[in-house]
């Protein structure tokens, strides 16, 4: 069953409906677009003119906040780790994680549920809870003051979303194109790659948003395990704009501006396939 929003052939009450519904998501993109655009606003102007102005426009735009803030306070250095952290973590992520719900999904085994369920069990049980220990382990390998610590536990943080996810849509895949597979003479790692895979592609954008938007935004991990500036990610870099006694707001602004760039291009270029992954299913 589908939904017909068009007007064209709409009796008048449908009509009016639509026009209400319609009105409703403008408010309702507004509301989410405006304080972005306030924050990319503000960005361009004084700690004084912020607070005298919050939601005006800028009398004069300046434009060297985002040199002070890129070259003087290094958020370059912040940016670039938080990149290096993410996307390193990502990738494990998703290539650990879909081969994981391969395995889970394609095979019969005794195991098989038992497997399934320690990974749900990373769902249920927040690795913030597990710190001390956590904090214990790093320690003892090591790890203190590194940059692979945190991607191991990022790695940690997004592979049981990543297997429950990515299962459900590889176990909807017919047996069918694995048999005409194994016929054609692939092996598992070739089913894997060239037929799993390649249709899996929604779901696969689904875990990369569901997954890099909290890490790019993580702050916990990186305060505890992080100790060197050089190695600081953006979010505990952002924290050295806010003084003991004072914060310097226009800079502040300036650097969530650009915090926030990577992941909303990430989200525009995968936005098609993110769709299509949240709605598969819910058409027949």
């Amino acid at each position: 069953m589908t939904t017909d929003l068009h007007y064209q052939g709409a009796a008048p009450g449908r009509r009016i409906l639509l026009a209400l519904f319609q009105l409703l998501m403008i408010v309702y993109a507004l509301l989410i677009f405006y304080p972005l655009f306030n924050m990319i606003v503000s960005s361009l102007k004084s700690t004084r003119e912020i607070f005298q102005k919050p939601f005006g426009l800028p009398h004069h735009l300046l434009l060297e906040n985002y040199k002070v803030v890129w070259v003087e306070r290094g958020f370059s250095r912040y940016f670039l780790n938080s990149l290096l952290v993410t996307f390193s973590a990502m990738l494990f992520v998703v290539l650990l994680g879909s081969m994981a719900a391969y395995g889970v999904s394609r095979y019969n085994y005794r195991l098989r549920t038992a497997i399934y369920m320690l990974f749900l069990s990373g769902i249920m049980l927040p690795l913030k809870a597990a710190v001390i220990p956590l904090f214990m382990l790093i320690k003892q390998l090591g790890l203190m003051d590194t940059q692979l610590a945190i991607i191991l536990i990022f790695l940690a943080m997004g592979l049981p979303s990543t297997v429950f996810i990515l299962s459900g849509f590889m176990k909807a895949i017919p047996k069918d194109l694995e048999y005409a597979a194994r016929i054609d003479g692939c092996n598992d790692w070739m089913i894997y790659r060239r037929v799993v895979m390649p249709v899996t592609t929604p779901a696969i954008a689904l875990v990369t948003i569901y997954n890099a938007v909290p890490l790019w935004n993580d702050f916990f991990f990186p305060l505890v395990f992080l100790q060197s500036d050089r190695l600081k990610t953006l979010p505990v870099g952002l924290a050295s704009f806010f003084g003991q006694h004072s914060t310097n707001w226009s800079l502040l602004f300036t650097g969530l501006s650009i915090a926030i760039i990577p992941m909303l291009g990430l989200y525009l270029f995968m936005s098609r396939y993110f769709i299509r992954g949240m709605t598969a299913g819910a058409i027949k």
